[in-house]
């Protein structure tokens, strides 16, 4: 049988492998959950690695450099027991919780005009890669000690949708969009510059991994964020750019966008995007069209409804996961099984074994 780097390799080459790979990401609010559960701790008392514990066929081995202009920042302003308040190094104000995972709440955004953007911050990403690219003998070890392990070994980060909304704030985000694209054009020249300097030390510094995964959230629940039109005259063009940049390198690349994606699903074909993920079920996309459509150009990592999992019922978690693995297999899908978003704190560790028994059941083609 492949190694799953075998298996993934092939599958991004758009061959057909002889199983179905494995992948997915538990919170770690969730990891927590499932070691009181029963999930193996280290001496930390923490849980075990997730990849080699589950067999997961895909690990990450960094890539998440620090983009904001001002590094390192991370000052604290208001605080409680429960949740803090932090000004990042662009300038925006961010309500994290203390003790759980979940994504900040916005709070204000200096960067708020073009001006404060091309003034304040924009000259500070200049000539400033190597600094903010990290241990790169580090990277080396770790993608050389996961590929021993027979794994699909990848970088990745967010690049530049992702990184607006936490500098600019989405009012302002979304208002640049549409009054001032040259601000928008502005910001994503500066990034996907920034981004393509410090991809090149760590590719040339030894760090090349098996491919990349960009992490840019697009849409929400039956909806883009912006119009598809907008996406291809503001978005596209940079992250195809990047996609070239890492072809350039030979490497595949994975677009993770959760929430609703199916209008954007042709812009990422035409950016040269090699994979889609997490096809969530529940923003309203349907894994099964998009495999009939568009799986002679994509590989899918994901796309099995987290509710499953999360149900409790080893009857329904059986017929969900079954009705999954055949109904890709069914269409001549290329895909990587896991949730179609991640593992919450919904679904109890047991359940979650049994789901991947009942996997490996089907895993062979």
């Amino acid at each position: 049988m492949q190694t799953g780097r075998d298996a993934i390799t092939c599958l991004m080459q758009h061959k057909r492998a002889d199983r179905v790979p494995l992948h997915d990401s538990p919170w770690g609010d969730t990891l927590k959950k499932w070691v009181a559960q029963g999930m193996p701790k280290n001496e930390k008392g923490e849980a075990v690695d997730s990849v080699e514990h589950f067999g997961f066929d895909m690990a990450g081995c960094g890539g998440w450099f620090d983009w904001h202009p001002k590094r390192g920042v991370n000052d604290i302003v208001e605080e409680t027991s429960e949740w803090k308040v932090v000004r990042n190094g662009s300038g925006a104000l961010l309500k994290w919780w203390k003790d759980k995972s979940g994504t900040p709440e916005h709070v204000g955004f200096h960067m708020d005009s073009r001006e404060i953007w091309e003034k304040e911050y924009r000259p500070l990403l200049e000539n400033t890669a190597r600094d903010r690219v990290g241990d790169i003998k580090a990277a080396v070890e770790n993608i050389a000690k996961w590929r021993a392990k027979g794994r699909w070994a990848f970088v990745g980060s967010t690049l530049i949708w992702e990184n607006m909304r936490g500098s600019m704030g989405d009012y302002n985000m979304y208002m640049a969009l549409a009054a001032d694209p040259d601000w928008v054009h502005s910001y994503c020249r500066a990034y996907t510059n920034l981004y393509k300097e410090c991809y090149k030390l760590l590719f040339d510094g030894g760090a090349l991994p098996d491919g990349v995964w960009l992490y840019e959230d697009l849409g929400y629940k039956d909806k883009l964020f912006c119009s598809p039109k907008t996406l291809e005259t503001l978005i596209f063009p940079y992250f195809k750019e990047m996609v070239d940049f890492f072809h350039s390198y030979g490497l595949p690349v994975v677009l993770h966008s959760c929430g609703f994606q199916e209008p954007m699903v042709p812009l990422a074909i035409q950016a040269g995007f090699d994979a889609l993920n997490p096809m969530e079920v529940k923003a309203g996309n349907d894994i099964f069209k998009f495999a009939e459509r568009h799986g002679d150009k994509l590989c899918f990592v994901g796309g099995l409804d987290a509710r499953i999992l999360e149900s409790g019922d080893r009857s329904v978690i059986r017929k969900g996961v079954t009705d999954f693995v055949s109904g890709m297999k069914k269409r001549g899908a290329r895909f990587v099984y896991g949730s179609d978003h991640s593992l919450s704190t919904n679904i109890n560790y047991q359940d979650f074994l049994y789901s991947l028994e009942v996997y490996r059941e089907q895993m062979r083609y």
